[in-house]
């Protein structure tokens, strides 16, 4: 599979696809999480209005390489902050953090700024997404 590692004794990369705050639109966050499961990714999905101390107790409780954040409502400037405190304060300072939804250009490097290592705006392929999760989600020991 395309997700698996190739390194002997790593497991799949694990991603958690969230939902942060008000945001009540799911679709593309679904679409994207069964692109990354057919990748050969295992994938969680929180589900929708997740706050930032759910997200970050789900990650490190699921142990996952990788946290998506799925957000249309503007609330990126707010949310991600909160989260990615509360990612380092559960000791996950080494997961990769994405972020895709309608964060604006002008707003992309803020947003980077916080930590957050790719934004994957509307019109990003799900192929690019796939490809820069493998290329960057941090080698993780574990049963295959």
């Amino acid at each position: 599979m395309d997700g698996d590692r190739t390194e002997p004794g790593t497991r799949p990369i694990r991603v958690l696809i969230a939902k942060p705050g008000l945001d009540g639109h799911d679709r593309g966050a679904k679409v994207v999480a069964r692109a990354l499961r057919d990748a050969g990714f295992e994938v969680i999905y929180t589900g929708l209005f997740q706050t930032p101390e759910m997200i970050a107790t789900a990650a490190s409780q699921e142990d996952v390489d990788v946290v998506g954040l799925s957000i249309l409502s503007g609330a990126h400037l707010a949310l991600f902050p909160r989260i990615m405190d509360a990612l380092r304060a559960n000791g996950m300072d080494d997961v990769l953090v994405i972020a895709g939804g309608t964060i604006p250009d002008e707003d992309v490097p803020l947003v980077r700024d916080l930590g957050v290592a790719a934004v994957f705006g509307p019109g990003t392929s799900l192929r690019e997404a796939v490809a820069f999760i493998r290329d960057h989600a941090p080698r993780r020991d574990g049963p295959a």
